[in-house]
C-alpha cells in the first residue's frame, strides 16, 4: 500500500513553535509528529511513502531518513500548491495505482487499512474518511448517506449552515484517475475544488466512517488534545524497561522515562514521559499528562501540571506551570508562573518571579525580573 503524505505549510497558527522546525516535527510525547504518523503507517501494512515537502524541507527529510522497513521518496514544492497542487507535484510517483493521502500534522490512532480495503472494493474515484466531531467550526463537513456515498460539502460553516457533523479528516484514499482533474503547478485544494468539480460533473465520491482517535495539529489548543491522547495510549504500551535513579521519589504509572535520568525526592503522577539525561531535583510535583525532554533541569519545589517541555529546558526553584508549552533550550529563573495556554519560545528566557498570563513568547526574548505578561511578546517576522 503507498500513502503521500502532505507536509508543506508553514504552521503560522503554531507560532512560536513552528518558526524554527515545520509543522511535521513538533513533539509528541518527545518524538516528531511526522515520525509517530509513519510508523502508524508502517504497521497497518504500508510500503511507500512519498513526502511532499515545502517550508524547512530539509529538515523533514532529514528526520524520515532515519525511520527504517518501509520506502519514503520526497518531493519538493518551489511555491505553496495547496492539498490537492501538492499531490499533483508528485504525479510521478503515485499514477501507477491507489494512493492514500494524509496530512504530515494528523495524529490519528486508526486503521486506516479498513478504509483503504474499503476503497479498493468500490467504484468511487476518491474515498473520504470521516468522523463525528461535536464542534465542526475549524472543519469541512459532509453529507453521506447509508450507502456510503457523498452529495455534498461545505468548508468551516458558520452558525445555521451545520447539516452533519461529519468531519473530512483531510484523509483520502484515490484513484490515480483523480490527479487528471488537479491542474499543473497551480494552488489547488481537495476539499475547495476538486471535490466540487467532480460532484459537478456527476462522479460518486464515497466517505468512510473511520473508527479511533484523530486531529490535526493545527493549534495549539489542537496539539494539547493530540498530546493528551497519545498520554492516555501509555495504559496500553508495554514497560518501557528504561533505568533511572531515584531517592525516595513517589512514582504512580504509568510513567515512561529516559536513561540516566536522576529523580530526587518528588512525586510523579502519570500518564507522564520524561526524556533522557534530565534531572529532577526535590519536592517536585509533575502531575498527569506532562511531557519533559531530554537534558532538562528541574529544580527543587517545581510545579508542573499538564505541560509540555521539550529538550535542554531548565526550570529554577519554586516555579510553576499548567497546561503550557515549553520549547527548547527555554530558560525559566526562580519563582516564575506559566499560567494556562502560555507558549514559549525555542531560547527564552524568563527571570526571577515573572508571571506569565497564557500568552506566547517569542523566540530569543527575555521576559524582564517580576514582570507580569499580559500579551504577546512577538519579534519583527509576527
Amino acid at each position: 500500500m503507498k500513502a503521500c503524505i502532505m507536509c508543506g505549510g508553514k504552521g503560522t497558527r503554531l507560532r512560536p513553535m513552528t518558526l524554527e522546525r515545520p509543522k511535521p516535527l513538533i513533539p509528541l510525547l518527545n518524538k516528531p509528529s511526522v515520525t509517530h504518523l509513519i510508523e502508524h503507517l508502517r504497521g497497518e501494512g504500508f510500503t511507500d511513502l512519498v513526502m511532499t515537502l515545502g517550508y524547512l524541507s530539509d529538515m523533514i527529510e532529514s528526520e524520515v531518513n532515519r525511520i527504517e522497513d518501509i520506502d519514503i521518496r520526497c518531493v519538493y514544492e518551489e511555491t505553496a500548491l495547496g492539498t490537492a497542487g501538492g499531490v499533483k507535484n508528485a504525479r510521478a510517483y503515485l499514477d501507477d495505482g491507489i494512493f492514500m493521502v494524509l496530512g504530515g500534522d494528523h495524529a490519528l490512532d486508526m486503521q486506516l487499512s479498513e478504509i483503504y480495503r474499503f476503497h479498493e472494493q468500490n467504484d468511487a474515484m476518491v474515498t473520504i474518511g470521516l468522523i463525528c466531531i461535536d464542534d465542526t467550526v475549524e472543519y469541512g463537513i459532509c453529507d453521506m448517506d447509508s450507502d456510503n456515498v457523498i452529495h455534498r460539502f461545505l468548508e468551516k460553516p458558520n452558525p445555521g449552515e451545520v447539516f452533519s457533523n461529519l468531519v473530512n479528516t483531510g484523509i483520502y484514499v484515490c484513484d490515480p484517475e483523480i490527479l487528471d482533474w488537479i491542474p499543473d503547478g497551480e494552488m489547488y485544494d481537495f476539499a475547495k475544488d476538486v471535490f466540487p468539480a467532480l460532484l459537478d460533473a456527476g462522479k460518486q465520491i464515497n466517505g468512510y466512517l473511520v473508527q479511533g482517535k484523530w486531529t490535526d495539529i493545527g493549534n495549539h489548543e489542537m496539539y494539547r488534545t493530540a498530546c493528551k491522547w497519545k498520554l492516555d495510549r501509555m495504559f496500553e504500551l508495554p514497560d518501557s524497561g528504561s533505568r533511572y535513579t531515584y531517592t525516595s521519589a513517589k512514582i504512580k504509572d504509568p510513567v515512561t522515562i529516559g536513561e540516566n535520568v536522576r529523580i530526587g525526592s518528588s512525586t510523579i503522577v502519570g500518564p507522564v514521559v520524561i526524556g533522557r539525561d534530565t534531572v529532577i531535583g526535590d519536592d517536585v510535583l509533575i502531575g498527569p499528562y506532562t511531557t519533559i525532554g531530554s537534558g532538562c533541569v528541574v529544580e527543587d519545589g517545581v510545579h508542573i501540571l499538564s505541560s509540555y517541555i521539550y529538550d535542554n529546558v531548565h526550570i529554577g526553584k519554586g516555579s510553576a506551570m499548567f497546561s503550557s508549552i515549553v520549547d527548547n533550550d527555554v530558560y525559566i529563573h526562580k519563582r516564575c508562573t506559566l499560567e494556562t495556554k502560555t507558549v514559549l519560545g525555542p531560547n527564552v528566557a524568563v527571570l526571577d518571579g515573572a508571571i506569565i498570563s497564557g500568552v506566547r513568547i517569542w523566540q530569543g526574548i527575555t521576559v524582564p525580573e517580576g514582570e507580569h505578561v499580559v500579551a504577546n511578546m512577538t519579534d519583527a517576522i509576527a
